[in-house]
């Protein structure tokens, strides 16, 4: 005979286990305790199993009544209910210790494995730092778009808009190998774009006016601080690579005898490796570094100790000591100096231009075909370049010819 919902609330208890049946195998227990608990008694290959349903009355009749009906389903497929049941249980204490603070160190973790650049992980590092106190804790399968969005809020009402836009796109990153990887379903970034105040794009200061660069690099023949900054400038203005990729350049990396300079994969921002063609110039930079520095690892090492490279801030402080202020000139400024004088010249191939520049072609189908190197077109043009800064330098008015080209 089935229960009633005013027997359930009625069962008293007794000196040992009351068991008030509803037909089907399903019983409410009456402990002595006074607790009341729903079983389920079945048999599954043979054997005789109990499932524990839950408490009444927090899981009532029709509850009870419902479970039973799924675990006969289960049992009719072949499966164990109380199997199914442990493994779900076991699933939601996986997700409730996968936080995304430790989504977030395994992500880490396999950046470093797969050998990304220390700038790479030092920033996914720090974005992370950022959303900690705020969604750190907090199981990834669980976090809501509107948690997410709260944490970015935080750091767009610092007014950092382009580090809550990159604090963005970290934290997708963490939920998508979360998802990869079973621990969540759903990326909740994704529903975020537009939701912060976009940042107004600023490109960084350059001189690119022939005249000016000329008066820049004689400014920089007489920078009176360290040689190795002055020689830093100069090579800088020669082979217009991105700063960091010339601060952190090992003497491992040259080829004096072939002219060359490789930065390996893991230092360029696209990460594939990047040569760089060395004019007679560059190479003379080079051989009095090599008096200097030639004996430790790094081209330019920090003054602090030579087991590191020079300071990030250290080529944009060179600058503002030779007068030039931050919305005039900067160390990245160099590769937008080259890249207009290069392609206003007409006399180069502008992909041999941007693969000097090391850039990715933001058009897919495109990159896919434009595989050539121009390596041979690049040499000649890195001499014609650092021929034209010796004319500047000497005021002279660069070329609008040339017989290599």
């Amino acid at each position: 005979m089935s229960l009633s919902d005013l027997q359930c609330k009625n069962a008293k208890p007794g000196p040992k286990v009351v068991k008030l049946s509803d037909g089907g195998g399903l019983q409410l227990w009456v402990t002595p305790d006074g607790a009341k608990r729903w079983r389920l008694a079945y048999r599954i290959a043979g054997k005789q199993k109990a499932l524990a349903i839950g408490v009444y009355p927090s899981v009532g009749l029709k509850e009870a009544r419902e479970a039973r009906e799924t675990a006969k389903k289960q049992i009719d497929a072949g499966q164990d209910p109380s199997v199914i049941k442990k493994i779900a249980k076991s699933t939601r204490t996986a997700s409730l210790e996968a936080t995304f603070d430790a989504l977030a160190a395994e992500l880490l973790e396999k950046k470093r494995r797969e050998g990304k650049a220390a700038g790479t992980l030092e920033h996914f590092s720090w974005y992370m730092a950022l959303a900690r106190p705020v969604i750190g804790a907090r199981p990834i399968a669980e976090l809501s778009s509107a948690e997410v969005l709260a944490a970015l809020r935080v750091v767009e009402a610092r007014g950092r808009l382009e580090t809550a836009k990159k604090m963005r796109a970290s934290i997708g990153e963490v939920f998508r190998f979360a998802i990869a990887t079973g621990r969540a379903e759903n990326d909740p970034t994704s529903a975020l774009k537009g939701a912060l105040t976009a940042p107004v794009v600023k490109h960084r200061a350059a001189i690119i006016e022939p005249k000016a660069f000329g008066g820049l690099l004689r400014a920089i023949d007489g920078y009176a601080g360290a040689p190795e900054t002055r020689a830093a400038l100069e090579l800088l203005a020669l082979t217009f690579v991105r700063p960091g990729e010339l601060r952190a350049a090992e003497w491992a990396e040259f080829d004096m005898d072939r002219a060359l300079w490789t930065i390996p994969a893991e230092k360029m921002k696209m990460r594939r490796p990047h040569r760089v063609p060395l004019s007679p110039r560059a190479l003379e930079i080079l051989r009095d570094m090599q008096q200097m520095t030639g004996r430790g690892k790094y081209l330019f090492p920090s003054t602090r100790s030579a087991t590191r490279c020079m300071s990030e801030n250290t080529l944009n402080a060179a600058l503002r000591r030779l007068g030039f202020e931050k919305d005039e000139m900067s160390a990245h400024g160099f590769r937008a100096a080259a890249s207009s004088m290069l392609n206003e010249c007409g006399l180069w191939h502008p992909d041999a231009i941007e693969r000097q520049l090391a850039h990715e072609d933001a058009d897919s189908i495109r990159k896919a075909y434009a595989r050539a190197d121009f390596w041979d077109e690049r040499v000649r043009m890195m001499d014609w370049w650092a021929s034209q800064c010796a004319e500047m330098r000497g005021g002279v008015q660069p070329k609008t010819e040339c017989d290599a080209a």
